[in-house]
């Protein structure tokens, strides 16, 4: 029996502690998100946000608590690497593009190198995942050619096409125009309705509130609030969350 069946949740966060230094960034977060549930997780700068985000995927190694997607143990020291890439993607604040690969080349790459997967079967799929970021005739183009916004739609498309269960998406407009926001956030909001399980963190309140199931409010390291977007919003119940809604709606 794996987790999802055991507790009814697809990640699940436990204790989780996590210090750069004498700095501790994370002071025991608990989480547990169902599968095609669309969570977003907001708060003040370095309130451990994108380190919730680095921990569920292994990028950033936990020193206490364990984490579990589906029946994969991220926080054991063996823990399959592949199958944990497989099973969960995720988009950076930066696009990290290969700029002398073109758009094609850099969505493909991972399931053909990492996955093993047929070129003509994974290229295919790419194909039609840009045409789903509504950028079909940029296949050929290289990311020097793309607006930012189209990059980081090329970024989504490449987590994509790793076929993942759980897509992370860490302050994916933070480096854009404001004009491009929108089209990268229509983009997110399109995959969260696809039935995708997707973690956001977000500055964008209006997105939050619009695209997520439920939103979280971290400070200092800890969780101190979550609920429904509709009642989260207009009636927050911690005097911090209070302070921080107050400050960025």
């Amino acid at each position: 029996m794996n987790a999802e069946t055991r507790n009814g949740s697809l990640i699940t966060l436990k204790g989780v502690r996590k210090s750069f230094g004498t700095f501790e960034v994370l002071r025991g977060v608990d989480l547990a998100i169902a599968k095609g549930e669309v969570v977003a997780i907001i708060g003040p700068s370095g309130s451990g946000k994108s380190t919730i985000l680095r921990t569920i995927n292994g990028l950033t190694p936990v020193n206490a608590g364990q984490i579990r997607v589906g029946d994969i143990t991220v926080t054991d020291p063996k823990v399959d690497k592949v199958a944990l890439r497989h099973r969960v993607g995720m988009v950076f604040q930066q696009y990290n593009l290969f700029p002398h690969k073109t758009v094609l080349e850099n969505v493909a790459m991972a399931p053909i190198q990492v996955l093993k997967e047929t070129r003509k079967e994974v290229e295919e799929r790419a194909r039609n995942l840009l045409a789903d970021m509504r950028l079909p005739d940029k296949a050929a183009a290289y990311p020097g050619e793309l607006s930012g916004g189209q990059q980081q739609r090329v970024a989504i498309a490449r987590a994509l096409c790793m076929q993942p269960e759980v897509i992370l998406f860490d302050e994916v407009t933070a480096a854009l125009d404001p004009e491009m926001v929108k089209e990268v956030l229509n983009a997110v909001k399109k995959v969260a309705e696809g039935g995708m399980t997707c973690i956001l963190v977000t500055h964008e309140m209006r997105f939050a509130r619009e695209a997520a199931n439920r939103v979280y409010f971290t400070d200092k390291g800890v969780i101190v609030e979550d609920g429904e977007p509709k009642a989260f919003f207009a009636n927050p119940q911690d005097p911090r969350t209070k302070e921080f809604l107050d400050k960025v709606l």
